[in-house]
């Protein structure tokens, strides 16, 4: 029997993560893979939270960094001068909807929980910068970490698994112990789709997401528009929605309890169809 945890504690906001629930992405960059430059001030990343929250999202999740294959290092000041002022508009006049920061770095992270936030996503858990742990702990907020081999500059040119699923499985438990050591209560498993992975990985994953159950931790599942869709259809990341929607059933059929999405509304139309399935299913006669 698995016992998974249920909600996480949003600074004194408890999210029942029992039902899966979705995650929208504001990408507050220039050069994200498929909206990038989409939201390049406050006012315009403030419509589309006022969409994605409308559209069902349970939390917003906010990134001044694009992390795509080949994507440049900005700096940390730059990285701060983005993503603040809209943290603390959306956390003013969203009060209710718990705000992830999506960084690498501790004092962005530090910086963005007293202006609101009160979820860290880190898609280096913690390997780009050791204060980062102490950091989330000190918070006490709820950690994402995310699994990664390389980083964005060299995390597509060749990776390679001996097993890619016992391998990825074998990192979160060691990260678990650090995190657990130092008081982190609340933690997120990622895969890292699409981060260091071919597509055959991707896949690999994903159909053994179930896998990961075994931490008893909740797992996030970012594939929205990614690669892993597009290279198998011929598309561009604009034509992809189809193929998402389709492989969100499954991360959902696997244990996924987050969607990190770009299209709310048909993630939300996801889980309400999974709900459904699941509330008729029947044991198999014997």
């Amino acid at each position: 029997m698995i016992y998974e945890k249920q909600t996480i504690n949003c600074r004194g906001r408890l999210l029942d993560l029992g039902s899966p629930v979705v995650m929208g992405i504001l990408n507050l960059t220039p050069d994200s893979f498929f909206d990038g430059g989409k939201y390049a001030n406050v006012e315009e990343a403030m419509r589309q939270v006022d969409k994605m929250v409308g559209e069902g999202a349970a939390i917003i999740d906010i990134g001044g960094m694009s992390s795509r294959p080949g994507a440049a290092l900005v700096s940390e000041e730059e990285e701060l001068r983005r993503v603040l002022p809209v943290v603390e508009a959306v956390a003013h006049h969203f009060p209710g909807v718990p705000l992830s920061v999506d960084t690498f770095r501790s004092e962005v992270a530090r910086q963005s929980v007293a202006a609101g936030a009160s979820i860290v996503n880190d898609i280096y858990a913690g390997r780009f910068d050791e204060k980062m742990y102490e950091t989330v702990a000190s918070l006490d907020v709820p950690y994402i970490m995310m699994h990664m081999q390389g980083s964005p500059n060299t995390m597509q040119l060749a990776p390679a698994y001996s097993n890619v699923v016992q391998e990825v499985l074998h990192f979160f438990i060691e990260k678990m112990g650090h995190l657990r050591n130092l008081g982190v209560k609340d933690i997120i498993l990622d895969p890292g789709f699409g981060f260091g992975k071919t597509v055959a990985h991707n896949y690999e994953l994903l159909n053994k997401l179930q896998v990961f159950r075994m931490t008893e931790l909740p797992i996030l599942a970012g594939i929205s528009r990614k690669s892993m869709i597009c290279k198998v259809l011929g598309v561009k990341p604009e034509k992809a929605l189809n193929g998402t929607t389709a492989l969100h059933m499954v991360a959902l059929q696997q244990g996924a309890r987050l969607l990190r999405v770009h299209d709310v509304k048909e993630a939300v139309e996801v889980v309400k169809l999974w709900k459904e399935l699941e509330a008729v299913k029947q044991p198999l006669a014997t």
